[in-house]
């Protein structure tokens, strides 16, 4: 049996992916980053907690990773622990630099010095592009990197590190550029999962309006089941590389409040409120990822499109919904 280790293993991703390599014979080690409210720290991980052997650690305690790195012995390893809110990234600069870039290099050492051959995926973003885009409009694994927030800046310096250790120490180092990608184990604070839950909330007469930020933002949305299955298949792969991960289709921001209000027959410009606090210093326009290379070399077909992906955000949330309707408890208070 291969065994993986999965920082991040608590997130959404990470939870997708720890399900997918338990289904495919893996022995899954995850890393915990200890939170106070033990409770809700591994509410993704329930449907297979029991088969799941778990450390805590930090990507910015290099002893830690060492470690778990000595105990694991690991065949794979997928990096997706992160700072993860680029909006917050601007409140929480430092931290997040510390976290998304120096924790990615804390990592590669932790395996330079225990486990050389380990094969390793780093989670990459396609906020590292910025508002560089190629002439047809998509961006590609060529495409030059301006990010244009404190997390794609980390993320650039995490991508490149990568590739340095590849080249530098043979290390088997593969970047996933993955652009969104959205489900309902999403966090509430991002955009399509605000949109949802916002929604649900207003169609049940708990809330009468939604705050939200730039409507006209672009975002090529995929769904996590996807974009893990990725991950994966780039590491079974002889040889390192670096692949965009992405639908080739952008949405905006008014298009999935458009989408999402009129599942409850509602339209979505009765409820939707600007609200400065919400925008981003710097914004980025627009994002549409070219993944010809996965798909071509790696075989990779998503599943979902953005339509189906929504669907089953609203489907899961309103049964959640539903299942504390009969308590009377506040939507906003439980999830």
């Amino acid at each position: 049996m291969k065994k993986a280790l999965i920082t991040g293993i608590s997130g959404q991703d990470g939870s997708y992916l720890a399900e997918f390599l338990l289904e495919k014979g893996y022995e899954v080690y995850g890393v915990l980053k200890r939170n106070s409210v033990a409770e809700n720290q591994t509410t993704r991980l329930e449907g297979c907690y029991e088969k799941l052997q778990l450390y805590y650690g930090d990507l910015e305690d290099l002893s830690s990773l060492i470690h778990i790195l000595q105990k694991v012995q690991p065949d794979e390893i997928y990096n997706l622990a992160a700072q993860s809110h680029v909006r917050i990234s601007f409140d929480v600069p430092v931290y997040t630099t510390h976290a998304n870039a120096i924790g990615v290099l804390n990592m590669y050492e932790a395996c330079r010095i225990v486990c050389p051959d380990v094969k390793i995926y780093q989670a990459s973003s396609s906020e590292m592009f910025g508002n560089s885009i190629d002439d047809d409009g998509f961006q590609r694994e060529t495409t030059s990197m301006l990010p244009v927030s404190p997390y794609g800046c980390a993320k650039v310096y995490a991508y490149n590190i990568g590739r340095n250790y590849r080249h530098s120490y043979d290390m088997h180092i593969s970047n996933g550029i993955l652009f969104n990608h959205e489900s309902p184990r999403r966090g509430s604070n991002f955009v399509t999962s605000k949109i949802v839950k916002g929604a649900i909330a207003i169609a049940a007469g708990e809330a009468t309006e939604l705050r939200m930020g730039n409507l006209e933002a672009r975002r090529d949305w995929g769904h996590a089941k996807d974009y893990v299955k990725a991950m994966w298949m780039m590491l079974q792969q002889d040889e390192p590389d670096d692949y965009v991960c992405a639908t080739g289709i952008s949405h905006s921001v008014r298009d999935c409040c458009e989408y999402v209000f009129s599942k409850f027959q509602l339209n979505y410009k009765d409820y939707v409120v600007l609200d400065e606090k919400y925008l981003r210093p710097e914004e980025l326009h627009d994002l549409k990822g070219d993944s010809s290379k996965l798909r071509e070399k790696l075989g990779w077909v998503p599943d979902y499109n953005f339509e189906t992906l929504m669907d089953d955000m609203i489907e899961s949330d309103e049964n959640y919904y539903k299942a504390f309707k009969d308590v009377h408890t506040p939507y906003d208070a439980v999830r």
